[in-house]
């Protein structure tokens, strides 16, 4: 679990291909303040296990199918990710829950500067489209976001300075692919609502029991 506020970036320092799947080197700083081997890194939002630690590099398997949902393939050596290591108890939720689970990518369609904000805009599949809303919560390459604007099938996000400086979504490009993880309350509730029951208050109790866990 994570809470989609960059901590550190990273820069990948090897990329060891298998066949269908890869292992990657990451250089990092505050990322690896505490961790041991077995801990979850979310790299661009993809959750990662530590498989080794060593002078500043950590070690993270990526098996075909976090291959072929997202964006990390495109990574190389001398790429920069943006890191956050997995939430605690002592730790404050700065941004939303996040599952470090990407539900797919989406593509940078527009980037234009409105003062100080930077304004990105992701057209992205409908099974994607469909979890997000105008002020509701999207976590794009592994940074909570508020959604400022909807599109039949793109987005709109904009970038306070802090936010540009402190991961690396200054750096996208037109064209760009970017990991996306929508919001899992939503598609929680999608889940509960939709469970077959005799009555639309039974449904209404479902989702009533979930909103108050």
């Amino acid at each position: 679990m994570f809470t989609g506020i960059t901590e550190d970036i990273g820069t990948v320092r090897a990329l060891r291909r298998g066949a269908k799947s890869f292992t990657l080197e990451i250089e990092a700083t505050t990322a690896l303040e505490g961790t041991v081997v077995g801990d979850s890194i979310a790299t661009n939002g993809v959750c990662l296990t530590v498989t080794g630690i060593d002078s500043g590099v950590f070690t993270a398997d990526v098996m075909p199918e976090t291959v072929s949902r997202t964006s990390l393939s495109q990574l190389k050596s001398g790429s920069r990710v943006n890191l956050e290591r997995a939430l605690t108890l002592q730790k404050p939720l700065g941004g939303h829950i996040v599952s470090g689970h990407i539900d797919g990518t989406g593509r940078v369609a527009r980037l234009y500067i409105d003062d100080n904000a930077l304004w990105m805009w992701i057209e992205c599949r409908d099974d994607i489209m469909r979890y997000i809303v105008e002020k509701g919560s999207i976590t794009i390459q592994g940074v909570s976001l508020t959604v400022a604007k909807v599109e039949r099938n793109a987005f709109a996000v904009s970038l306070i300075p802090h936010t540009q400086t402190a991961t690396t979504l200054h750096e996208a490009r037109v064209g760009d692919l970017v990991n996306l993880e929508n919001d899992i309350i939503a598609k929680y509730v999608e889940r509960l609502m939709n469970v077959p029951s005799d009555s639309d208050d039974t449904r209404i109790e479902l989702y009533r029991n979930f909103m108050m866990q």
